[in-house]
């Protein structure tokens, strides 16, 4: 047999390259695995980043309520308080001591001037009236025989001078004693006699009973106790207070309306009648009287009124609300946002308070876009985001009313939409831990 040469082959050579080129190639692999990971994460982060930005922006930028001043109106309608009272009202006590025997006229009553009200009974007065009047007699007696007296001495000086001019003279004194004693006795007659007359109580004008306080029995002492009260109808007088912004524009003979609950759509008018001459330092007002025409006595004294006056303003101004203004160390300012909506801070000068509305004289124009009840974190330069206010609806309208399984329902909404953010959330942190 012929010898086959068989050629030497290194296995173990070549397969320990093929592995080192096997593994070469994965380990490039691994790393463009790992490279690209690194690059999804890093863009995944940014944009993560990037998505929070945004949020925390949107979450951070204020909104705002806003509104705009309006022209304010030249003419102005002041509604004032006021009560109705009688053009001469009076309380009437007794002049005199006793015990009420009768009265006469009660609340409600039409009185005539003069008319009798009640009567008091005093039986000592006429007991007092009586003596006084016999000390008159008995004065008017000793005075009289003074008289005689004393004609009689002048008489004997006449015919006889034995009569001494000391005894005389004593004579003439006890005549004008006596007539001064009798003088004196007169007005004490009279004084009894005028308190007799107190004993009846009248009215001292024409007028209403509004108030009786006695009963008969009622013991009465002079000055003390208040027995009627009576109120002259036909007339009416209200007070009203004039705040000083408007104090000079008044006239003394202008007609104002006057309004009562009771009797709306009635047109009541009144004439001031009288203006003080000064403003009370207190209150700052201007005190003004007004007369009111009571045909009939239709009105009643003492009832609620309401005063409109009709005033002209020369200044031009605008008009906005009171919620509005920003107070600090005694200067006025407002917030404005601008077109491109950030924030920026104006100090005004402010004119009359109109209750719910105030008065800007200057800083601002009609097109400011002015934001109401600004925040205290409020800054210059801010951006916000604007919401159109409404004013509040005026006490007295209708205003719908809150349905409370709505707000019940509009809860449970409200939580249900909180566990579902928290839930995505939950999401999307498990979705990038993932792929992480």
């Amino acid at each position: 047999m012929n010898d086959l040469t068989i050629p030497e082959v290194d296995l173990p050579a070549t397969q320990d390259k093929r592995a080192f080129t096997n593994t070469k190639r994965v380990g490039l692999s691994v790393l463009l695995v790992l490279f690209a990971g690194a690059g999804i994460r890093i863009l995944l982060n940014v944009h993560d980043a990037s998505a929070l930005q945004d949020y925390t922006a949107k979450t951070l930028e204020r909104t705002v309520l806003i509104t705009k001043a309006k022209p304010g109106d030249l003419q102005r309608t002041l509604a004032l308080p006021t009560s109705l009272r009688g053009n001469t009202e009076s309380v009437i006590y007794a002049r005199t001591a006793g015990y009420l025997s009768a009265w006469h006229k009660g609340i409600g009553d039409q009185v005539k001037k003069g008319e009798l009200l009640a009567t008091i009974d005093a039986p000592e007065q006429v007991q007092e009236l009586a003596q006084a009047r016999a000390q008159r007699e008995q004065i008017a007696a000793r005075t009289e025989l003074a008289e005689q007296t004393l004609v009689r001495w002048e008489a004997l000086q006449a015919r006889q001078s034995a009569i001494s001019q000391q005894d005389l003279a004593e004579k003439r004194s006890l005549v004008r004693q006596g007539k001064a004693d009798l003088a004196a006795a007169d007005a004490n007659v009279k004084r009894l006699e005028q308190l007799e007359g107190f004993r009846r109580i009248t009215a001292p004008f024409t007028g209403i009973i509004t108030r009786r306080s006695v009963e008969v029995g009622d013991l009465i002492a002079s000055g003390g106790k208040e027995l009627f009260a009576i109120t002259q109808t036909d007339l009416l007088r209200l007070t009203i207070w004039v705040p000083q912004a408007y104090a000079d524009q008044l006239k003394i003979g202008a007609q104002v309306s006057v309004n009562l609950s009771e009797q709306q759509g009635a047109k009541l008018k009144a004439n001031i009648e009288r203006i003080a001459g000064g403003i009370d330092p207190t209150t700052r007002a201007r005190q003004v009287d007004l007369i009111l025409q009571n045909p009939g006595n239709k009105l009643l004294p003492g009832a609620y009124a309401e005063v409109s006056i009709q005033l002209t303003s020369g200044i031009n101004t605008l008009v906005a609300p009171a919620a509005v203004l920003i107070i600090n160390d005694q200067t006025q300012r407002v917030a404005i946002v601008e077109k491109d909506n950030h924030v920026r801070f104006q100090i005004i000068k402010l004119g009359r308070d109109l209750g719910r509305d105030v008065e800007i004289l200057d800083g601002i124009s009609a097109e400011d876009t002015l934001v109401v009840s600004p925040s205290d974190q409020l800054v210059d330069g801010e951006q916000v985001k604007t919401l159109a206010w409404q004013a509040a609806p005026v006490e007295g309208t209708n205003s719908p009313k809150k349905n409370v399984a709505d707000d019940k329902g509009g809860q449970k909404k409200s939580d249900e939409n909180k566990k579902s953010d928290e839930n995505k959330k939950n999401d999307d942190k498990n979705g990038n831990d993932k792929k992480s």
